[in-house]
């Protein structure tokens, strides 16, 4: 018969719980027991029924089994405190020097942008040169690069346009857009309104005036 799988909580029935409580107790004194045979630890169980009754079992004496684990347990707390406070040591000796390196790195940037050079040796002014002579030359590099870049795809939507162009002419020329004829029109109008010049006999002015401008005929 296939034993049934125990569901790890508490067992509502007392007499079911007392009897549990009992077998597995017994089997946790022999494992204690075999364990410290076997190995050769040192072991102390302790345990207290439901009801207050104790339970116990050492290979060794109880009492300096405890004592032992005490020493232990205070060990690990001055080790994890020791620990402590030299992490926190470390972290501030890190901090301090962070705020060091920054300091330089602002008194460095003074020096590069002209400022607080009064105190620069020669040698010092040469190597700030240098720095900028180098970043000039850097700067000067990604500016040809970006125009480059730049002229290239100017050169790409070029061709690009020039496609379109040649599309739209080629459709133009297969029908001939009536916008051009009107255009071609309208100026033949103009300059036929230009050069056309009607003389006619309608004269403004006074009487004397029209008749020396024009001469009675015979």
């Amino acid at each position: 018969m296939v034993r049934g799988k125990t569901q790890m909580k508490r067992i509502e029935n007392a007499t079911s719980r007392q009897v549990t409580f009992s077998k597995r107790r017994n089997g946790l004194l022999k494992k204690a027991f075999e364990l410290s045979v076997l190995c050769d630890a040192e072991v102390a169980l302790i345990v207290f029924s439901s009801g207050g009754k104790l339970y116990e079992f050492a290979n060794c004496s109880m009492q300096e089994t405890i004592a032992r684990y005490h020493k232990h347990v205070k060990a690990t707390q001055i080790n994890k405190k020791t620990f402590d406070e030299n992490m926190q040591q470390q972290l501030k000796s890190e901090a301090t020097n962070m705020v060091k390196k920054i300091e330089l790195l602002e008194i460095s940037k003074r020096k590069l942008m002209g400022e607080g050079l009064g105190s620069c040796t020669v040698e010092e002014l040469q190597q700030l040169e240098q720095q900028l002579e180098k970043s000039v030359s850097t700067i000067r590099a990604r500016k040809n690069q970006v125009f480059r870049e730049q002229i290239e795809r100017l050169k790409e939507k070029e061709k690009l346009l020039a496609a379109e162009n040649a599309k739209l002419s080629e459709k133009c020329g297969g029908q001939p857009c009536q916008g051009l004829k009107l255009v071609g029109e309208t100026r033949h109008c103009e300059e036929s309104s230009q050069v056309s010049d009607v003389e006619t006999e309608l004269f403004i002015g006074p009487p004397e005036t029209r008749n020396k401008r024009n001469p009675p005929r015979n």
